[in-house]
C-alpha cells in the first residue's frame, strides 16, 4: 500500500489542538495499518511556531518545499489575523491536494484563498457569521461539527477535528481501523456530522426570568411528561398566551418547538448509546408512539430511528 500524505499547515498562532488531534488520529490509523499515512508539518519558511496557547512547535519542512499531499489540513487560529502569505500559499497549491480540510477557523484561510466558493462549509459556532459575512460566496451552515462538500471537508471548533479524521479514516481504511483508533484515543468512533455543534439548551437562549428558565430545566428533565403550554404556563404561573410568548420573546423559539428539540435530541442520545428498543424510546421522549417518532426523525433528521441507530449506534 502506497502511503497518503498528510500535510498540516502551521502558522504563529494556531490552536494546538487543532491539528494535534487530527495528527494522533492520522498517527494512530499508521500504527494500526503500517505505511498508510505519511505525515509532515510545515510552516511557510520551515521555522518553528508559536502557538496560541505558548507552546513551541518545530515543523518538518517549509511549505514551498513540501510535495503535494493526499490530504492538506488547515487548522484554526486568529479568524482576524491570517497571514497573507499562508493564504497566497494556499491560493496556489492547495488545490492539487486530493483531499482539503479546514478544522475551526482554518475554513476562513481557505475562503480568503477563494478555495470554498460555492461550497456549503462549517466552523466555529461563535465566528460563523463572520465567515458568511466577509465571504459571501461560502455557503456556511453553523450547525454541523463537519461537512463534507466534494473534496473539501471542514469541521467545526476544535475537537469535531478529530470526528472529522476518523471519518477520514474510516473512509481510506474502513471502519474496523477507525473503530481500533477511537478506542484508543477514548472517543467515539464517530459523532455524525450532521450533528450539532451543541445541545439544544446551549443552543437556545436562556431566559432571563428565573421561572422561564426553571421550564427549560424541567422540559430537559422531563421529556415524556405532558409538555403542553397549558400545562407548562401552569407551572410557571402565568397564563398560556402570556407564557408562549414570554418564552418565544427571551429563548428564540416557541415552546413547542423547544420541546420537539429536546426530545429529538433525547431520542437520538438513547438511540445511540443504548439498546432500548425503538417503542422504549419514543415512550421515554414523550412521542406515545413510535410512529410519531418516525415521522419527528424523518422530519428533522432526514432518516428513520432504526437506520439512524444503525448508522450511529457504536
Amino acid at each position: 500500500m502506497e502511503a497518503r500524505t498528510v500535510l498540516v499547515v502551521l502558522f504563529d498562532g494556531v490552536l494546538s489542538l487543532d491539528f494535534t488531534g487530527p495528527l494522533e488520529v492520522f498517527a494512530g490509523a499508521a500504527g494500526v495499518v503500517p505505511g498508510a499515512y505519511e505525515i509532515r508539518t510545515g510552516s511557510l519558511d520551515g521555522s518553528a511556531v508559536r502557538t496560541s496557547s505558548g507552546l513551541l512547535v518545530t515543523p518538518d519542512l517549509a511549505l514551498p518545499d513540501a510535495p503535494v499531499p493526499d490530504t492538506l489540513i488547515v487548522p484554526g487560529g486568529e479568524a482576524t489575523r491570517m497571514d497573507p502569505g499562508v493564504v497566497a500559499w494556499l491560493r496556489e497549491h492547495a488545490p492539487a491536494a486530493r483531499r482539503l480540510v479546514s478544522v475551526c477557523t482554518g475554513a476562513y484561510a481557505l475562503a480568503a484563498a477563494g478555495l470554498l466558493d460555492g461550497r456549503r462549509v462549517t466552523t466555529h459556532w461563535a465566528l460563523w457569521e463572520g465567515l458568511a459575512e466577509r465571504f459571501p460566496a461560502v455557503e456556511v451552515d453553523p450547525e454541523p461539527i463537519y461537512i463534507r462538500d466534494g473534496p473539501v471537508a471542514t469541521s467545526a471548533g476544535v475537537t469535531s477535528g478529530i470526528d472529522l479524521a476518523l471519518a477520514l479514516v474510516e473512509e481510506d481504511l474502513g471502519r474496523d481501523v477507525a473503530l481500533r483508533v477511537a478506542r484508543f484515543l477514548v472517543v467515539f468512533l464517530r459523532r455524525p456530522g450532521g450533528q450539532r455543534q451543541f445541545s439544544v439548551q446551549l443552543a437556545a437562549q436562556s431566559a432571563q426570568r428565573r421561572p422561564l428558565r426553571d421550564i427549560q430545566q424541567y422540559i430537559a428533565e422531563h421529556p415524556g411528561a405532558d409538555l403542553s403550554v397549558p400545562v407548562l404556563a401552569e407551572r410557571a404561573n402565568l397564563s398560556p398566551r402570556h407564557f408562549a410568548r414570554a418564552f418565544r420573546d427571551e429563548t428564540g423559539v416557541t415552546p413547542g418547538r423547544y420541546v420537539d428539540q429536546v426530545r429529538l435530541e433525547g431520542a437520538r442520545r438513547l438511540l445511540e448509546d443504548t439498546d432500548d428498543g425503538v417503542e422504549e424510546v419514543s415512550r421515554a421522549c414523550g412521542y406515545g408512539t413510535p410512529e410519531a417518532m418516525r415521522r419527528a426523525f424523518v422530519r428533522d433528521l432526514g432518516t428513520a430511528p432504526a437506520e439512524y441507530r444503525r448508522r450511529f449506534h457504536p
